[in-house]
């Protein structure tokens, strides 16, 4: 880790505990029996893609997901099934993320929404007083704000060349294998993160 100043950390899976089977159970609930042909956490669809990268609205989104429920849904039963999969944001986690802003240039680098984002800033603020994820990171970047997502390389050359970052003096942690292979692929280092594994067997909090 010595000659690494720069750390860019995925969100989901990472920071914020996921659980992609809570929003496949809520939406069979709702009566989409194929949710995995509609979305999966490695590939979603055309919609799901235009969701990440902020090429449809909120409400285009859930009009056409409600073309897949049982008929009578309504729409805030459906984005309650799209957002079953955020859970929480460990203290530990967070406390890693504080000490290391002391010593390494921070960022944050998510595919997400619109949706998603307004809601695990509510749950961060409603579990630790905290109004945004993005108070840890000199900037964090999400996919729908910036029209590019993960695992294409151009997402990860914006953040380096807006933030003058070398990649061999980058760090890269992301739980989705692709992810890290572009990353790597461009000279930054990585570390690909896998259950039971998280940042704290990387980074031990100090006392």
């Amino acid at each position: 880790m010595q000659q690494i100043q720069n750390i860019i950390f995925d969100l989901g899976g990472v920071i914020l505990n996921i659980d992609y089977r809570r929003t496949e159970n809520a939406f069979k609930a709702l009566g989409v029996q194929n949710f995995n042909e509609l979305y999966s956490q490695f590939k979603g669809n055309e919609l799901f893609d235009n969701l990440e990268t902020g090429k449809v609205s909120r409400e285009t989104f859930v009009s056409e997901l409600g073309k897949y429920v049982q008929p009578g849904t309504l729409d805030e039963d459906i984005i309650a099934a799209w957002n079953a999969m955020l859970l929480d944001f460990p203290v530990q986690r967070l406390q890693i993320l504080q000490q290391l802003k002391n010593q390494y240039r921070l960022f944050l680098l998510s595919n997400t929404n619109a949706i998603h984002v307004d809601v695990f800033n509510d749950i961060l603020m409603r579990d630790r007083g905290l109004p945004s994820i993005a108070i840890f990171f000199e900037k964090a970047y999400f996919s729908h704000e910036v029209g590019m997502r993960k695992p294409n390389s151009d997402i990860y050359e914006y953040v380096l060349n807006e933030n003058g970052l070398k990649p061999g003096e980058t760090l890269f942690i992301d739980d989705t294998l692709p992810n890290i292979t572009t990353a790597a692929a461009l000279g930054i280092q990585t570390i690909h993160l896998q259950a039971p594994k998280t940042i704290a067997d990387i980074f031990k909090p100090k006392d």
